[in-house]
């Protein structure tokens, strides 16, 4: 009980302390936020990294589906053979099972890995347009929406932000 009552003492005097300190006016802070959930989806360098992991992930899926045929094959064959035969074509099945189900994990490491580089290229840019924004614009914060428990609509520069990206990214191409 002790404890608490020097702990609530503590507490009220840092709040005595702390509300003497001299703050800084309304009119020297300008805050905004960004919700990079919509940022990152309305950039158009994320709609086309997308798709170019798609159209990858199409061309493996076709390598797939061949490997996948052939152990069907093998496996209708084998219904066919003797005992015997069957003893010999099971590690050949089995072998190619083998290569699928690594390939399967080669394939899902490599996507991610290429998906992971290029959200992370993409979420430097949209981090280096928002701190440009931020200098240019004269804000002392940006917060992003993910923490933000309440935001006016009039602080929010998401729009502007997915804008400049889109316009950066377009006289690139």
């Amino acid at each position: 009980m002790k404890f608490f009552k020097v702990a609530v003492t503590i507490f009220i005097f840092s709040i005595f302390t702390l509300t003497n300190l001299p703050v800084a006016s309304a009119g020297e802070i300008k805050i905004g936020y960004i919700n990079l959930g919509k940022t990152l989806d309305e950039y158009k360098k994320t709609e086309e990294s997308e798709k170019s992991l798609e159209e990858k992930l199409d061309k493996k899926e076709k390598e797939r589906k061949k490997l996948v045929d052939e152990i069907r094959k093998l496996k209708d064959e084998m219904v066919l053979l003797s005992d015997k035969g069957k003893e010999e074509k099971q590690p050949v099945i089995d072998e190619k099972i083998k290569n699928l189900q690594e390939f399967d994990t080669e394939l899902r490491g490599e996507l991610q890995q290429e998906r992971d580089e290029k959200l992370r290229e993409i979420m430097s840019e949209i981090d280096k347009v928002i701190q440009d924004y931020g200098k240019k614009h004269g804000y002392t914060v940006i917060l992003g929406d993910r923490m933000l428990v309440y935001g006016d609509e009039s602080v929010e520069i998401t729009r502007e932000i997915i804008d400049i990206l889109n316009k950066k990214y377009k006289k690139k191409d």
